[in-house]
């Protein structure tokens, strides 16, 4: 019996997140910063994860940083940095997740003007190497390393 990737990945450790797909060929994930939902963009170009300074939904503490943040679609902004945070995507855990935090008017702004939810931050590759992770964009899902 041929064996599926899915089924491959489940016997090595994996588990698996439903990615959903919008308009612009972007995926967006739920995930959990210390126990409180949110959606997020997957962004593997992202070298931080981050949420909205302007909202921080997720009560982070946090001290000012250095680190200037950019994107492709606005111009440098101010950041700050929460260190130790508990990050849940599925059945992952990460208990000490640094969240970089910033202002996303622009990312969500364009999102609204194309009629796609808005997002409360990103999940970028720091998370995405320390949970070994594999996207199956054939199968729209992402897998992480228990």
């Amino acid at each position: 019996m041929k064996q599926t990737r899915h089924s491959f990945l489940k016997s090595q450790g994996y588990t698996s997140i439903k990615l959903n797909k919008t308009d612009t060929n972007h995926y967006q994930i739920e995930a959990k910063i210390n126990d409180i939902e949110g959606l997020f963009i997957l962004d593997t170009g992202a070298s931080n994860t981050c949420t909205d300074l302007q909202i921080n939904k997720f009560h982070l503490i946090s001290i000012d940083s250095d680190v200037k943040a950019s994107s492709a679609t606005d111009l440098m902004s101010e950041t700050k940095v929460s260190k130790k945070n508990k990050l849940q995507i599925g059945k992952w855990i990460s208990k000490s997740s640094p969240i970089v935090l910033f202002d996303m008017t622009h990312i969500n702004k364009a999102l609204s003007e194309r009629d796609i939810k808005i997002v409360d931050g990103i999940i970028g590759a720091d998370i995405l190497k320390k949970g070994k992770a594999i996207i199956d964009y054939e199968k729209n899902k992402l897998y992480l390393k228990l």
